[in-house]
């Protein structure tokens, strides 16, 4: 049984930054492919970044520049760094994993709650 479990979100000043953490369990395999989504509330979901298994990464465009995605591999850890945190930012975070490919993403964790404020 995979599992994912996040930790490190909380509140911030708008310009702030933060590391998100994803620690995974279970795997099978030495590489998923990984991502974070997030949601805020009335809004739809949507892809914040992701980390193939070949290790390319893929960000939405609104946090270009600013967040990145790291995983260590010893660990079994996904990361989130967050930097310039802006307002729009505000969402609860969640990791996901995928054995295979990058979507559908088969293993997913409860989330971690960022707020950022002015």
């Amino acid at each position: 049984q995979v599992q994912l479990v996040e930790s490190g979100g909380g509140s911030v000043q708008a310009g702030g930054s933060l590391r998100l953490s994803c620690a995974a369990s279970g795997y099978i395999f030495d590489s998923y492919c990984m991502a974070w989504f997030r949601q805020a509330p009335g809004k739809e979901r949507e892809q914040v970044a992701r980390i193939g298994y070949d290790g390319l990464t893929s960000y939405l465009d609104s946090v270009k520049g600013r967040f990145f995605i790291s995983r260590d591999k010893l660990q079994n850890t996904l990361y989130l760094q967050m930097n310039c945190l802006k307002l729009e930012d505000t969402a609860k975070y969640t990791c996901a994993a995928d054995p295979l490919r990058c979507g559908p993403y088969n293993y997913w964790g409860q989330g971690t709650q960022v707020t950022v404020s002015s």
